[in-house]
């Protein structure tokens, strides 16, 4: 990324970029920034995009070689093409020598490094993958942009926000903006507004009825149920969703019997630890067995509802009811 902000920067351009990986909203920001470094003045004659599978390649191949009109430069820009997933031997090819005036801008989720466009692009120009940020840079970046608007927050209520919003800076911003106008006039932004404010991801809401159920409180897990099936959450989704929060549960639990820590334990649940230690938090409610067994009952309710012995609806609720009744205090 660092390459890429100092061709920006310096107006070093190079023939070809792929821009690349899962954190889309990084992606579209710096793919909006390169095309108007490279087309400042919005040049409509000599830049062209290209988007989706079926580009004809000749066609494009054709249009590189045209001389840029009355402009020193002609921008291509190719979205999600899948050149970089198929072959597309004609186009990588071509990439080993590219017209000075040509600049070829490639953007795609996913790309195979072994693939020859992707090693063509490699060697004549610049590739910059955008993965996804870990949790301090998430909170160091959203902190930025409420200061920058003249608010605070506590490290306590950023993590309650991403528990809500999930680790996609798109929706982040998103939930920032919401924040930063429901608090005007004021300059710290606290749990309260977070919760008033706020959209909770379908997998958070989710996350926050396990806590209901393992806090025992019955009545807020199947508020939490009855709001997603509101939302057109269908039941066997809520139900998967719930079954693979169970088993980070028992996961958890096994790893902090083996004397793991919290940062070894998101890693291996691919969480923020953050969110881990809230998994951890939960999974002390549990004995092993039980969540052993919490596993087995959702197999058996998906087995129940496919083979028709059970409504979709009331298979998943039997389960919120059973999990959030009082019950003895979980051993080992």
């Amino acid at each position: 990324m660092k390459g890429l902000q100092e061709d920006i920067r310096t107006e070093n351009f190079k023939n070809a970029y792929l821009l690349h990986g899962e954190e889309a909203y990084l992606r579209q920001q710096y793919k909006e920034k390169l095309v108007h470094a490279l087309n400042p003045d919005g040049d409509t004659m000599n830049f062209t995009k290209y988007e989706g599978k079926g580009i004809e390649i000749k066609e494009m191949i054709d249009l590189c070689e045209t001389m840029p009109f009355f402009a020193s430069r002609r921008v291509i820009l190719v979205e999600n093409s899948g050149f970089f997933k198929n072959k597309c031997e004609e186009l990588a090819d071509y990439m080993k020598n590219l017209p000075d005036y040509l600049h070829l801008i490639f953007v795609e989720e996913e790309v195979d490094r072994r693939s020859r466009m992707y090693k063509a692009v490699k060697a004549c120009g610049r590739i910059a993958e955008f993965a996804r940020q870990d949790e301090k840079t998430l909170m160091r970046w959203a902190a930025g942009i409420l200061g920058k608007e003249g608010r605070k927050i506590t490290t306590r209520d950023m993590e309650l926000f991403l528990t809500k919003t999930g680790t996609d800076m798109g929706n982040i911003r998103m939930e920032l903006e919401k924040l930063i106008t429901y608090t005007v006039g004021r300059d710290v932004v606290t749990a309260e507004d977070i919760e008033a404010v706020c959209t909770t991801r379908t997998v958070n809401k989710i996350f926050e009825m396990v806590r209901a159920v393992t806090e025992k409180n019955q009545k807020k897990a199947l508020d939490l149920y009855y709001d997603l099936l509101t939302l057109k959450e269908p039941p066997m989704r809520i139900l998967f969703l719930l079954s693979k929060q169970y088993r980070q549960l028992f996961l958890a639990k096994q790893m902090t019997g083996e004397g793991a820590s919290r940062n070894e334990i998101a890693s291996r649940l691919g969480v923020p630890s953050f969110v881990a230690g809230n998994i951890v938090s939960c999974a002390r409610a549990y004995s092993t067995k039980e969540l052993e067994q919490a596993e087995e009952d959702f197999v058996e309710a998906e087995e129940a509802v496919k083979t028709g012995r059970l409504q979709d609806v009331l298979s998943v609720e039997l389960l919120i009811v059973k999990y959030s009744s009082a019950r003895k205090a979980a051993g080992q």
